[in-house]
């Protein structure tokens, strides 16, 4: 009996060893796989950082353009608001030339000439030059002088 339990034990263990030799096989099969994706995981890594580095620099580039672009937008945004303020005294300088144009016309016009009806409505500075330009041209037809 105890040549047989040793047989017994001795086969047992053969068998353990046998799983144990198929149970490795197995995980070294996994850790082969293992180390291929370890080894695409680092190239995707590298693949990342190098984007990642790509990026900055972009962001860089873009703050950069960005400064360059508020600045020169600010310039121009300054010089617009002088040329806005410049038009408009020229405006206002070019409304004071109509209106005493007008009284010019007004006060050229012969006076057998009936009285223009008011004028409820405003009238345009265009027109007012018009007005003026056409009376200026009819006295200096009729009296031969320039006013």
């Amino acid at each position: 009996m105890n040549h047989s339990l040793g047989i017994i034990i001795e086969s047992l263990v053969a068998v353990l060893l046998v799983l144990t030799i198929g149970y490795c096989m197995l995980l070294n099969a996994r850790l082969k796989r293992l180390k291929a994706d370890e080894q695409s995981l680092k190239a995707t890594i590298g693949e990342l950082i190098t984007a990642t580095e790509i990026a900055e620099r972009a962001i860089g580039g873009l703050k950069h353009t960005v400064r360059d672009v508020n600045e020169n937008l600010g310039n121009q945004l300054a010089s617009a608001e002088r040329m806005a303020e410049h038009l408009k005294t020229q405006l206002a300088e070019g409304e004071n030339v109509v209106r005493r144009l007008s009284k010019i016309a007004i006060a050229a016009r012969p006076a057998s000439a009936p009285e223009p009806a008011p004028v409820t409505a405003r009238v345009s500075p265009a027109k007012a030059v018009a007005a003026a330009a056409q009376a200026f041209s009819d006295r200096r037809r009729s009296d031969g002088l320039a006013a």
